[in-house]
């Protein structure tokens, strides 16, 4: 009687099922992989600031204050204090943008308490001072 071969409605259900199944836990693994990572982007342009901060300091005796900014890693800055050894500390020809596409805030020790300066990104959310902020301070 059976001369017809298929597949019954619960079989493909049981398939739909499955397969519904693994789409779900790939996509949890996957989705937050995308901000993760650019997170630790943002973590890594801050250490070469950092880096390149150093150098400033090493050349000029001093850190950048918080009006000259990052910018001074880029092109000789006129107000301020004066650097009188300046060079390029950067090789992009601007402040690289963070992750977001936001400048990152750089904060000399002319306006921190400690004596340090430090920088932040604002994070997804490019609302300074959120729960989402990166900073140099972070680690």
């Amino acid at each position: 009687m059976r001369s017809q071969m298929g597949f019954t409605l619960i079989e493909i259900m049981v398939v739909v099922l499955i397969i519904a199944g693994l789409a779900y836990i790939v996509g949890t693994n996957v989705i937050g992989q995308g901000e993760r990572a650019k997170e630790k982007q943002a973590m890594i342009q801050i250490k070469q600031f950092e880096q390149a901060l150093q150098l400033f300091k090493f050349d000029n005796g001093f850190y950048p204050e918080t009006q000259q900014g990052l910018r001074v890693l880029v092109e000789p800055v006129t107000v301020g204090r004066e650097a009188k050894r300046w060079r390029r500390y950067l090789e992009s020809a601007s402040v690289p943008l963070d992750p977001w596409g936001n400048e990152f805030v750089y904060f000399g020790v002319d306006q921190t308490e400690d004596g340090f300066y430090y920088i932040r990104s604002n994070g997804p959310d490019g609302i300074g001072n959120s729960d989402d902020d990166l900073s140099s301070r972070d680690r």
